[in-house]
């Protein structure tokens, strides 16, 4: 078999078994690692398995992922998510489909500080669900905010996803964290209109909520300051130029445990199990980068991925309708392949390609994490729709499908928006003080 060959059987096989939801990490470690061997042999293939962990293992830069997944566990004992969605719920609750706002909102808040989709669909969604049941919201609109504004997790920064896309590609970590901001508030902004407009022509969908008064709504406010506050010291550190995203996750992890051990929150017990649960996220993040690691040297000996982006070029399409492709293609492998595994699975195959066409690979970070926010809530797969499940059990799931459909719509709109203006993701990252 040519090396082409063996790369479409390794290709195959990795889906397979990813449509079988085996393990992202082990499944590319032992694809890679038999493909390679395929190649040029068992000892050329075995060196590989015993340098890459430790190279991973080695990154001062990766030290950022533990750091920033405790901050969010730290924000998460702390209370932070209610205060989050009290102080949003103050402002917006008296609205028509308010409550559904005020959990976009507070989504957006926590997901600048835990850097995970699935954390921020799970804690806010407890929160939030309640409130919402006792306004008498409709199922499908409850559900499908608290699922879609989970998603922004991944988008507003700090984010795992930007930190594994940083390291396949060797993009600055933090030129992507400054990128996913206006996005992030953009996105935002998107599921609060759709949420307006389905409100508007449906008034059922979601009541609105009782009024409060400005000074409920100033002392709620000040009591998700000290949230606030974190987030600013942050990211406008990094933009400032004043530390390094190392320094900032070392900085945020440290402000929340304070704040976690000032309001009486940590216990001996809690704190087992906060290092223990950011432990496993840390182990299951670095175990996709070694996989990845070993995937990839794979991938590369075969020349896909260089045979690919040759193909795609020389059709000479234009640039947007190559795009076009490409992101179409993750729309569809987003129907069942979970987000990180297409990141660490096509970043190879399409990072060439985005280069070749001239495309800005930061820009195309954050538009490749939107199409992943995309597949986060899409069907049959759904990784956030099965997270609401859990919290809402009595909820049948074609409801909570169905009401996903309007904030799958406005990232799509989003998604265009950031084709057609570029300029909404690099005007931070270039105009960063370096």
């Amino acid at each position: 078999m040519t090396p082409t060959q063996i790369g479409l059987v390794g290709l195959a096989a990795l889906f397979i078994f990813l449509a079988l939801r085996m393990p992202v990490g082990l499944t590319m470690m032992g694809v890679g690692l038999a493909g390679f061997a395929a190649l040029s042999g068992w000892g050329p293939a075995l060196a590989i398995l015993g340098r890459e962990p430790f190279v991973i293992a080695s990154n001062y830069e990766l030290i950022v992922i533990p750091l920033f997944v405790l901050m969010g566990n730290f924000a998460t004992v702390s209370g932070m998510s209610r205060d989050l969605y009290g102080a949003a719920y103050a402002w917006f609750g008296h609205w028509r489909g308010g409550l559904a706002s005020a959990t976009i909102t507070a989504c957006a808040g926590f997901a600048a500080l835990s850097g995970s989709s699935v954390a921020s669909a799970v804690t806010m969604g407890r929160v939030a669900l309640p409130e919402m049941r006792r306004y008498q919201y409709d199922s499908r609109l409850a559900t499908g905010c608290i699922a879609a504004g989970g998603t922004l997790g991944i988008l507003i920064p700090p984010s795992t996803g930007f930190v594994l896309y940083a390291i396949l590609t060797e993009e600055s970590i933090g030129r992507l964290f400054l990128a996913g901001v206006m996005p992030g508030l953009l996105l935002t902004a998107l599921f609060i209109v759709a949420i307006y407009i389905q409100t508007r022509l449906y008034p059922h969908l979601g009541p609105a909520g009782e009024p409060t008064s400005l000074r409920a709504r100033l002392r709620v406010t000040g009591q998700a300051s000290s949230m606030i506050g974190i987030v600013v010291l942050t990211i406008g550190g990094i933009y400032a130029g004043l530390f390094t995203p190392t320094e900032a996750a070392g900085i945020g992890a440290f402000l929340a445990c304070c704040l976690a051990l000032a309001r009486g929150r940590l216990t001996r017990s809690g704190i087992s199990s906060l290092m223990l649960e950011s432990i496993r996220t840390t182990g299951f993040v670095f175990l996709i980068l070694i996989g990845a690691h070993i995937f990839n040297p794979f991938m590369a000996r075969t020349h896909i991925p260089s045979d690919l982006a040759e193909l795609l070029v020389g059709l000479d399409l234009p640039r947007l309708a190559v795009l076009g492709i490409v992101l179409a293609a993750y729309m569809i492998l987003g129907t069942f392949l979970e987000g990180f595994a297409m990141l660490v699975l096509t970043l190879p195959i399409v990072h060439p390609l985005i280069l070749a066409l001239d495309f800005d690979p930061i820009w195309f970070g954050i538009v490749m994490v939107i199409v992943l926010e995309m597949g986060l809530i899409s069907p049959p797969v759904g990784v956030n729709v099965f997270v609401v499940k859990g919290i809402a059990e009595d909820v049948p799931m074609r409801r909570i499908f169905a009401g996903i459909w309007p904030f799958w719509l406005a990232m799509a709109v989003g998604l265009l928006l950031l084709i057609l203006f570029p300029g909404i993701a690099l005007f931070l990252p270039n105009t960063m003080i370096r």
